[in-house]
């Protein structure tokens, strides 16, 4: 099972996440890195384990403000052999320009992204092997076009269940949102859960619900999820 760091990335310095409330989230503190510089929080994390993946989010993108336009190549610097998963509010037209460069980073579409006809169109033309597809919600709602959760047929090989308001939040993972999109799913795609981790003990709860993989930030920070808990969960 992947367990996968995330920095939250707001005006080029990483944020401790709140439940979604962006415009409340403050520079984050953590015993990991000096500072809240994002490549010192990408060391510190790497520093703990040997993570194969790192999610990163620019809420100035996904907040239509702006990109941080050197954060992936400063990372992908750093963390040579480290994949990177980014999340900067691209929509499905934007991932399909990437994806026909170099790009460093392996975009992630967000749904609150997908509104319009023609991004679901461009969304459905994206090779399903080369993007993850973030599903987001906030409390009970569905952040994005209703037809991209009502048809599986447009999902690629990896998706994000990603419940915001359970973010930062300690309330515990979705299990039952997240076992519901892995019975959609069926078995050529696989379901990554973000939102409320706490222990090791939600990971494996995650793992029971058919969960790939698990995206992380505040547990690994406040180490509720220590070294021997990732090296537990990688060995099984």
């Amino acid at each position: 099972m992947d367990i996968i760091p995330v920095i939250d990335v707001q005006h080029d310095c990483a944020v401790r996440a709140a439940e979604g409330r962006r415009a409340d989230y403050q520079p984050l503190l953590t015993p990991l890195a000096a500072g809240s510089d994002p490549v010192a929080v990408a060391k510190g994390f790497m520093s703990l384990f040997a993570f194969p993946l790192l999610y990163v989010a620019d809420l100035d993108g996904i907040e239509g403000r702006g990109r941080n336009a050197e954060l992936a190549a400063r990372l992908v610097d750093v963390l040579p052999g480290v994949r990177l998963w980014l999340d900067d509010g691209a929509s499905p037209q934007e991932a399909a320009a990437r994806l026909a460069t170099s790009s460093p980073a392996i975009p992630v579409v967000g749904t609150e992204s997908v509104r319009s006809p023609e991004d679901l169109k461009a969304l459905r033309g994206l090779p399903a092997d080369a993007y993850v597809l973030s599903l987001d919600f906030f409390a009970d709602r569905f952040e994005g076009a209703p037809d991209v959760l009502a048809d599986p047929a447009c999902w690629p090989h990896r998706v994000i269940v990603m419940t915001l308001a359970r973010v930062g939040s300690g309330t515990g993972p979705d299990l039952q949102r997240v076992s519901d999109i892995v019975a959609r799913a069926g078995n050529r795609r696989s379901v990554y859960a973000a939102g409320g981790v706490r222990t090791r003990a939600d990971v494996e709860a995650l793992r029971e619900a058919g969960a790939a993989g698990v995206l992380v930030a505040s547990a690994l920070h406040a180490k509720k999820i220590t070294v021997g808990d990732l090296e537990a969960i990688a060995g099984r």
